[in-house]
């Protein structure tokens, strides 16, 4: 008895999800990883990123060339400071010069490391605010999409789960229209409410920054 209610309960609760799955829901599928990468502002952005890449890696590379410059000229001091032949006066005038360029060296080096940290931070910062620019767009035409085509669930088909599997495990080719969020994304002349802000520039899915050169310290006598 016990089971022929269970049965009929299962059935009850069964039949009008059933019902409704095979009545007017439309679902749709949409891989947005894909939509992102064949987005033409997503190359651009890249590009931008990668220019103000380099540029920061120009200045990271001048500057470590001075502290390197510094670096030499202070051991060039301590080797002359070391010829038994030099006067006490001339001796006392280099030492001071040669601490005064270490007090410079410590002072560049300390530049140099702020330089680093402050572009890394600010090309990270670039990066996010150029993907949620975009992922926002790309959004904003997949909801065009859901209305348009009167859809009842719109699922990404490129979206993972914690242990790594996809969350959409199967669908139907003809669910799927990422070829049309593509198309809408990059036809000509579409305008975007981002068009009038700032351009993104930095990035990604990892940005390489800059690390400083292993250097010798300078030695005092």
């Amino acid at each position: 008895m016990k089971k022929l209610f269970a049965l009929a309960l299962l059935a009850s609760i069964a039949c009008p999800v059933a019902s409704f799955a095979q009545g007017s829901m439309k679902v749709g599928t949409v891989d947005m990883n894909r939509a992102f990468k064949e987005y033409s502002k997503t190359k651009d952005a890249e590009t931008k990123i990668n220019e103000a890449k380099n540029a920061a890696k120009k200045e990271f590379d001048d500057r470590m060339e001075s502290y390197k410059k510094a670096l030499e000229e202070i051991n060039k001091l301590n080797q002359q400071l070391e010829a038994p032949a030099l006067s006490a006066d001339a001796k006392s005038a280099k030492a001071k010069e040669r601490d005064e360029k270490i007090a410079s060296y410590k002072n560049m080096e300390r530049e140099i490391t702020e330089f680093r940290q402050t572009r890394e931070r600010q090309l990270q910062e670039q990066a996010l605010r150029m993907r949620e620019g975009i992922v926002k767009e790309i959004t904003e035409v997949v909801l065009d999409k859901v209305k348009t085509g009167n859809l009842d669930l719109v699922f990404d088909k490129s979206g993972m789960s914690l242990n790594g599997v996809p969350l959409l495990m199967y669908s139907r080719e003809t669910v799927e229209f990422t070829n049309d969020i593509v198309a809408a994304l990059n036809k000509p002349g579409r305008a975007t409410a981002s068009d009038a802000a700032s351009s993104p520039a930095a990035a990604a899915s990892a940005t390489a920054s800059p690390t400083p050169a292993s250097t010798t310290k300078p030695t005092k006598p």
